[in-house]
């Protein structure tokens, strides 16, 4: 029996769990690069070229070890259909593997395809998440709500991560978050550390090829290409884990939540893109930070961060994902009706935060997590942007960012438009957060300090305007409650000055569509 093994651009991995399965003497290996997928939103230019770049440099890998590989080259394929059409052509397999696609956009362009052309789909499990999808519908079964922390630590307890014999955490807590949130006054006095240089990887051949081909048929993506220097193989992705747990690793716990307008990235890992696309598995990630502590005596703290970032939400969020997709998707529970404005793609703003911020991403493709929290998603929060347009900026602008990763982290954590399902309050903050742990306040047109009035910081007026809109809501929530009680306690005129304030800061930044 011929078959076909069908390889999407985000499963590069040589553990790939329909290819373990194939006759490397017998099977076809297929990778297609469509260029109706790549277009079906504005993805930033260094994404596309690390997807394209790392599928070419793949299928060669499969060659050499004696595969037989058809690819087709975005030159040549409009979309999956016209791929799939050539591939028949010239191969008449009997039926096609796959390993399931990581997220429903992929598996449902894979279901059409194969029934059209009227061949039987074999799927295996995927081999890129540590824990299955029938495994979390069992931790979620009959929960109202879901705490990410719950499952980290059955998660801790199951893989024996960081556990004595007796499944108790090592150094005696779960969670080492409290020890993580050195602010920049603890930056400074303790001598500014300044992270290591990120690995670069200069383009070879087959990569600057890729950029060509993307400044050719994706012109009006956002971004530029010019620069690229990612990994795109597994050997560069695991000379950038090593350097990170070499370099970095052991100040990434205390400052991993520091925004610096000079630093992008500050002390993690940007391993995150390398794991989400297969050239990384997310337990040699997890592995090579916990052998650092064992043998090397990385602080305990920045090892548990590191470790709960990929056992605890990487696994969380894909796991919420296939428990309430596609209904998620259109998750909206606080009304936010805004639409997203242009300055998310221009970084034109006086801002400044959301100007370094938003600059970064622009160039490279890649913020931090507090980055994307904290400043972009409280923003877009506060300012009550509609949530699935959020969402598809966060899906077009990083380079690690796929549908699976973005729902719930933008809709269920970053924009509470889940109205709670995995967020036990909203991740709002005022102009005070953002002065503690970064540098951007400095030189900035706006005071954090400033509540009211000329130079007020933005977000302290959309902070409480915030609560003040979701008064009712958020009243009874114990974790919130002090904030709208010491809202409703301040005098009428300071209530409708901040409101007035707020609202005409929204209507000339984050105007209403007409």
């Amino acid at each position: 029996m011929a078959r076909t093994i069908w390889i999407l651009g985000d499963q590069l991995t040589h553990r790939h769990s329909a290819l373990a399965k194939a006759d490397r003497d017998a099977d076809v290996v297929l990778f297609i690069e469509s260029r109706k997928r790549g277009a079906h939103i504005r993805y930033h230019q260094r994404k596309l070229v690390l997807i394209y770049s790392a599928m070419r440099h793949f299928a060669r890998e499969l060659r050499e070890a004696g595969w037989t590989v058809d690819y087709h080259h975005l030159a040549e394929t409009e979309d999956f259909a016209e791929g799939w059409k050539r591939h028949l052509t010239r191969f008449q397999p009997d039926e096609v593997w796959m390993m399931e696609p990581n997220s429903l956009p992929e598996q449902k362009a894979a279901e059409t395809i194969v029934r059209r052309i009227e061949r039987p789909l074999r799927t295996f499990p995927s081999c890129q998440f540590l824990v299955g999808r029938d495994e979390f519908a069992e931790f979620a079964a009959g929960k109202k709500r879901l705490l990410m922390e719950n499952h980290y630590r059955a998660a801790r307890k199951r893989f024996r991560i960081l556990v004595d014999e007796a499944g108790e955490p090592e150094g005696g807590a779960w969670n080492y978050d409290a020890e993580n949130r050195k602010t920049l006054t603890d930056w400074q006095r303790e001598g500014a550390a300044k992270p290591p240089r990120q690995n670069s990887h200069p383009p070879d051949p087959v990569t600057r090829d890729v950029i060509r081909d993307v400044g050719s048929f994706f012109p009006k993506a956002p971004g530029r290409a010019e620069g690229f220097a990612l990994a795109v193989t597994r050997e560069q992705a695991l000379e950038d884990l090593r350097g990170f747990v070499r370099e970095r690793l052991a100040r990434f716990g205390d400052y991993q939540d520091l925004m610096l307008a000079e630093s992008p990235g500050m002390f993690h890992s940007w391993v995150s893109a390398s794991i989400n696309i297969g050239l990384l598995d997310p337990m040699e990630c997890i592995d090579a930070a916990v052998n650092a502590y064992w043998e090397r005596g990385a602080p305990l703290s920045a090892v548990e961060g590191f470790v709960r970032q990929i056992l605890g939400w990487r696994e969380f969020i894909n796991g919420v994902y296939w428990l309430k997709m596609p209904e998620y998707g259109e998750s909206n529970a606080l009304s936010a009706e805004r639409p997203l404005p242009d300055f998310f793609y221009t970084a034109e703003t006086d801002l400044n935060c959301l100007r370094c911020t938003i600059g970064e991403v622009r160039e490279t493709a890649y913020n931090h997590h507090i980055q994307r929290l904290m400043v972009l998603g409280n923003f877009l929060l506060l300012a009550g942007v509609r949530p699935q347009e959020a969402l598809r900026w966060f899906l077009e602008m990083y380079i690690d960012a796929f549908d699976w990763v973005m729902a719930a982290n933008v809709l269920g954590m970053a924009l509470h438009a889940d109205g709670g399902f995995m967020a036990t309050k909203p991740y709002a903050g005022s102009g005070a957060y953002i002065d503690r742990m970064s540098n951007y306040c400095k030189g900035c047109r706006y005071d954090p300090k400033k509540k009211s009035g000329e130079g007020a910081c933005p977000f302290n007026l959309l902070y409480w305007a915030f609560y003040d809109r979701h008064a009712k809501r958020f009243g009874a929530n114990p974790r919130t409650a002090v904030m709208i009680k010491s809202w409703q306690k301040r005098t009428e005129s300071d209530r409708e000055t901040i409101l007035r304030e707020a609202g005409e800061f929204l209507d000339s930044h984050v105007p209403l569509a007409p």
